[in-house]
């Protein structure tokens, strides 16, 4: 699994989370089972803005995760070395130069906000511009 299906799983599954469900034990088992196997566009839109505000709420310091690539892994609790980054980029399709890191992470905070959206994500406007 690549470092962005990783954030889609952690942004999507912490809203599933949140969201109670009826159904047995059983059926919620299964279902937190085959969702574990391959992460999935959830069928109504994820409120992106909500779960990583609640999940900012409880980190402990303070992270800028809307316009801060790093910020937003670390929210997240991945990898967000230089390293990771490169990863990510190469994976949403980056053309630029990774040696220059900064201009590297604007693209990839708007560019995962984006693929968030086409995802199942609902993501405040500018957020992906």
């Amino acid at each position: 699994m690549g470092l962005f299906s990783t954030i889609m799983s952690k942004i999507f599954g912490h809203a599933e989370a949140a969201t109670p469900t009826s159904g047995t034990a059983d059926a919620q088992a299964s279902a937190g089972a085959s969702a574990a196997a391959a992460p999935a566009t959830p069928a109504a839109p994820v409120d992106v803005d909500a779960v990583l505000s609640d999940l900012a709420s409880k980190a402990g310091q303070p992270l800028n995760y809307k316009t801060s690539i790093v910020d937003l892994l670390k929210l997240l609790g991945l990898d967000s070395s230089l390293e990771a980054r490169k990863q990510l980029a190469g994976e949403l399709h980056y053309t630029g130069s990774t040696d220059d890191s900064a201009t590297m992470n604007v693209w990839l905070i708007k560019q995962v906000y984006a693929e968030l959206a086409k995802n199942g994500g609902k993501v405040p406007e500018g957020w992906a511009h």
